[in-house]
């Protein structure tokens, strides 16, 4: 078999693997050179429609349809990750179905992973920090500075949390004002509500 016989079946190979079932096998040497495909899908919730992304890493975007447009989120994923975005509700069955025992009251804790790609620095810090606060409480921007670091650093931790790209689940609905106030939320006040009167069991 000549060499091009050999990568011509290699190419072969390859465009038939590329298909809904390939995603997992796509870790590695293709993720380090920003070739990874991301999987996509949309869900339905009390919030509105989410938008949800994953990579081989673990789910890596939450975006609220609506103020953010469906296409612009894709364009901002291919630009940040990977040109290669499917349409794989399958991939995202086990965020979708914890995301929608979340809302009925019945999930806690997330058990999904999470990639972290979208993050660095003091922002990540905060995210993180965000992420292990228990369902049900809340804490402040001063709180979240200080875990992250920075204790004098709340409006950098409020700017963190407000380019969160995993809302709901890195919590940032939870972050509230010092006073009490709920201060803002990358979706809006009026979910920033409704997902903690989700976590204080009241009826939507």
């Amino acid at each position: 078999m000549t060499d091009i016989e050999t990568l011509e079946r290699a190419l072969r190979a390859a465009a038939q693997a590329h298909d809904d079932a390939a995603l997992p096998d796509l870790i590695g040497p293709a993720d380090d050179r920003r070739l990874l495909d991301l999987a996509y899908a949309t869900l339905d919730s009390p919030v509105g429609t989410l938008l949800l992304a994953v990579t081989a890493r673990g789910l890596v975007r939450i975006a609220y349809l609506g103020p953010e447009d469906e296409q612009s989120v894709l364009d901002e994923l291919a630009t940040a990750i990977s040109p290669r975005v499917l349409a794989a509700p399958r991939k995202l069955d086990s965020p979708r179905r914890e995301l929608d025992e979340y809302f009925a009251g019945t999930r806690r804790r997330f058990e999904f992973p999470l990639d972290w790609r979208l993050t660095r620095g003091f922002g990540r810090r905060v995210l993180q920090a965000t992420a292990r606060i228990p369902y049900g409480t809340v804490s402040t921007y001063k709180q979240m500075a200080g875990e992250a670091g920075s204790p004098r650093g709340s409006r950098a931790a409020g700017n963190a949390l407000g380019a969160n790209p995993l809302p709901i689940v890195v919590p940032c609905h939870r972050v509230v004002h010092a006073d009490g106030g709920l201060g803002g939320y990358t979706g809006g006040v009026e979910r920033k509500k409704v997902l903690l009167a989700v976590e204080r069991g009241d009826r939507l």
